[in-house]
């Protein structure tokens, strides 16, 4: 707003000097200009920053800004060109910023200001604009329009990275940093659409960490998150970039292995379990925590991938009768 605030009041003060110079206007309204053009940025901004509720106070600036806009309109007494110069780029600025509503707020004290100040001086017209008036107008009309245009660029590229940031946040598990569930059910769906359609074949290996609330309870959950960290190192070790790993949900993880059969995906479901036993940590190993891994193959009974899940998580929980640590296959 500062910036903005400084190059349109640069602008505009050329337009407004130029109709003060042909009417003939004395030496106060020439110092209130300069005190307008000079001062009231700064002022603007220093009542900005030491505000508790910043925001708040700029939109009341703003509307200060309308006001004065409506007084130098009167003052230039509605000299057509630049009046209605001033008086548009100021209702484009207040619907930019606060939209219509805000609008509404900004007209009353405008209007005021321009009939009050319209009537200090006894009500004074000269529409015609001169050739001179025009050429010190064109600034403005030209010049700040196109740094608006600019700013509102910027600030829309600015929210669409942001919005791809936020995006792309949710659908990664902030501990792990692998995906999140939400993001792992989208791709095991359209997995899933594309075996039925081309019968490529798929793996879903479902994953949970045998006696983890064990390790939660007797060292902490510090402990607990970085035995989680450790499965995830795992996991982005053991499995191809087409594949998906992704943190389930608690101490479950979930991968789905793309183009591979089940005699493959035993192969990587056994490189994760042994190699987490390497790596676990001593929280992990004194308290005898490992991973039961459950293996579900895509076939052409299965409805939706939740289908897909609940049958690695039966193949998981037979991992589990059997002993943990170890591997099964639904």
């Amino acid at each position: 707003m500062y910036r903005m605030r400084m190059l349109g009041l640069v602008l505009s003060g050329l337009a407004v000097a130029a109709v003060l110079h042909e009417n003939g206007t004395g030496p106060l309204a020439w110092a209130l200009l300069l005190l307008n053009v000079a001062a009231w940025p700064h002022l603007a901004l220093w009542r900005a920053r030491r505000s508790r509720m910043p925001r708040e106070a700029e939109l009341r600036n703003l509307v200060l800004d309308s006001a004065l806009g409506g007084a130098w309109v009167a003052v230039m007494q509605f000299n057509l060109l630049p009046s209605v110069l001033l008086m548009a780029l100021l209702t484009v600025d207040k619907v930019g910023v606060g939209g219509w509503r805000f609008l509404g707020r900004t007209l009353p004290p405008q209007f005021g200001a321009c009939l009050l100040v319209s009537a200090l001086l006894g009500f004074p017209v000269q529409l015609e604009s001169s050739m001179a008036v025009v050429v010190a107008s064109l600034p403005f009309l030209v010049g700040y329009p196109l740094a608006l245009s600019a700013v509102m660029y910027a600030l829309a590229h600015r929210v669409a990275q942001q919005n791809r940031q936020l995006e792309r946040l949710n659908r990664i598990d902030v501990l792990t940093g692998l995906p999140n569930r939400r993001h792992w059910d989208e791709v095991a769906g359209s997995e899933l659409a594309r075996y039925l359609r081309s019968r490529r074949p798929a793996v879903v290996m479902l994953i949970d960490l045998d006696n983890f609330k064990e390790v939660n309870d007797a060292h902490g959950h510090a402990a607990g998150d970085e035995v989680l960290r450790r499965v995830a190192q795992v996991l982005r070790e053991s499995v191809r970039e087409i594949d998906t790993p992704a943190r389930y949900g608690g101490d479950e993880f979930v991968v789905l292995l793309t183009e591979a059969d089940v005699r493959g995906a035993r192969d990587v479901a056994e490189r994760v379990r042994t190699r987490f036993l390497e790596i676990r940590g001593e929280a992990a190993v004194s308290e005898h925590c490992t991973l039961s891994i459950g293996l579900a193959q895509a076939d052409r009974l299965l409805v939706n991938a939740d289908d897909w899940v609940r049958r690695a998580d039966a193949a998981m929980y037979g991992a589990k009768a059997g002993g943990r640590d170890r591997v099964n296959v639904a």
